[in-house]
């Protein structure tokens, strides 16, 4: 308490001094969910302006829920999931760029993209339309690149990093032995030429991810030994959760150039939950929402001290499971409602809205200046070639219309196309139209090679396992 009333004491005058949260009423909620009791510090929620996804609960494999918003009140036991993976799903992310499009990861080491129909499920959805495999162990976390079109990334509980073409279904940057434990959170930062990432080694590290090399880390940023977080602020500092040496839950800044000391740290409260960090780029506002908390903090980050100023707290009773966070583009302008989060109870989803108070009716451009749109700044190859790209900004004055998505297509490469010697060119022979069974083969083929493709990829990886733990069992033996 004493922490919140000396931050309150030194907080200057801010337009969202008073920012307040209100639950929707009953009949705007999302009710009789059997909401995911899998142990495991991801949110079980995301959403975006046309759908709202939660992890539910799923005998014989892994499933979530796919929600038009809506489509509130009961929902029916049989209404339709998402039910294509074999184990439970951990994480799930929408894609920035298309709101038909998200990604899962599971306990069964893949993860896999799907596309939605324009007005949600009539029927279940177990094909998805690609799966990307590479992991040996779980998948806990899954993250769209915010810039790039089908650039995704995934981490598993291999502490291995590995950033997909989705649009080809390859493997294009696979970080490993850069995490000698599991990895609690990765983030991009915002135009998604960096990450940084959270590891039980204590440790944040600043990745460069297509050079593969680390150009930052921090040990011990949270002495504690519960899970940390860090995500990217807009400024291209760095915000971190965790816990200290004495178990109390910490948050602090950093500047990725020196990570020596951090800009500033505050102590919180003693509770054990973990907490997600939600940023908001464009007001620099970070709610914190902990896991099996009742509240959600929230506080704004400037460039003077104290630097992350304490602003208020919704409070309510029920504890929550997970919390989902709707983009800028999803919210009511009308209302000055700045943000929206889908609060997961153990039975049911509840919107809750934080607004500016005001008494215009007019459009408060302070409250919303161009935020970051659907549209990609860049292909995926361009941004693995090495280019970068700010979001897309749009402006929400006439509130968010959207735009018609394109259907996700993936084209799998030809494995033999760039193993093939280059011929001497020939003049070209009139040849007869293929076969349609030749054709069947051929795909077939495709299929075989892609198959042993991933089958010696495996293999190599597993070799260089054996290696690194033959090498480690040898100094052991020392």
């Amino acid at each position: 308490m004493f922490l919140h009333k000396m931050i309150r004491r030194v907080v200057r005058q801010s337009k969202f001094r008073h920012v307040f949260g209100q639950a929707v009423k009953n009949d705007q909620c999302y009710d009789d969910i059997r909401v995911s009791r899998v142990t495991w510090d991801s949110a079980f929620c995301a959403v975006n302006p046309k759908f709202v996804a939660i992890i539910v609960e799923a005998s014989g494999g892994g499933a979530f829920l796919v929600l038009p918003l809506q489509k509130t009140g009961r929902i029916d036991k049989a209404y339709p999931t998402v039910c294509g993976h074999t184990g439970p799903v951990l994480d799930i992310d929408w894609c920035p760029h298309n709101d038909h499009v998200i990604a899962s990861g599971s306990e069964d080491c893949t993860v896999m993209v799907w596309q939605i129909p324009e007005n949600g499920l009539t029927a279940p959805l177990s094909e998805p339309v690609v799966v990307l495999e590479g992991h040996s162990k779980r998948v806990g976390i899954v993250m769209w690149h915010p810039t790039a079109r089908n650039v995704l990334l995934s981490a598993g509980c291999d502490n291995l990093i590995i950033i997909w073409n989705v649009g080809t279904g390859e493997a294009l940057i696979n970080l490993e032995d850069m995490h000698p434990d599991v990895i609690f959170n990765v983030c991009w930062s915002r135009n998604g030429s960096l990450i940084c990432t959270a590891c039980k080694d204590k440790k944040v590290r600043v990745i460069d991810p297509r050079k593969g090399k680390i150009i930052a880390e921090k040990d011990k940023a949270h002495e504690g030994a519960r899970p940390m977080r860090a995500i990217f602020l807009a400024d291209g500092n760095i915000f971190t959760t965790g816990f200290s040496r004495m178990s109390e839950r910490q948050l602090a800044l950093w500047n990725p150039k020196n990570m020596e000391e951090p800009i500033s740290v505050h102590e919180m409260d003693p509770s054990n939950g973990v907490l997600l960090p939600f940023y908001d780029p464009d007001t620099n506002v970070v709610y914190l929402c902990g896991k099996g908390d009742s509240s959600i903090r929230y506080f704004e980050i400037t460039d003077e001290a104290p630097y992350v100023h304490y602003l208020n707290t919704f409070s309510s009773k029920e504890p929550q499971r997970g919390m989902g966070y709707m983009p800028k583009r999803g919210l009511d302008v009308n209302k000055c409602e700045i943000a929206r989060f889908y609060k997961l109870h153990e039975r049911k989803c509840e919107p809750i809205i934080m607004t500016v108070p005001r008494k215009s009716d007019l459009f408060q451009d302070d409250l919303y200046p161009d935020t970051a749109g659907p549209d990609p700044a860049l292909e995926a190859e361009e941004w693995f070639d090495g280019k970068n790209g700010e979001p897309i900004l749009i402006s929400l004055k006439h509130g968010y219309v959207p735009g018609k998505n394109r259907d996700l297509k993936v084209v799998k490469k030809n494995v033999l196309d760039n193993k093939a010697p280059k011929k001497v060119e020939e003049p070209a022979i009139p040849q007869k139209p293929a076969s349609p069974q030749l054709t069947k083969n051929e795909v077939k083929l495709e299929e075989l090679l892609r198959e042993v493709k991933s089958l010696r990829d495996l293999v190599t990886l597993q070799d260089r396992r054996i290696a690194k733990l033959e090498e480690q069992v040898a100094k052991v033996a020392i």
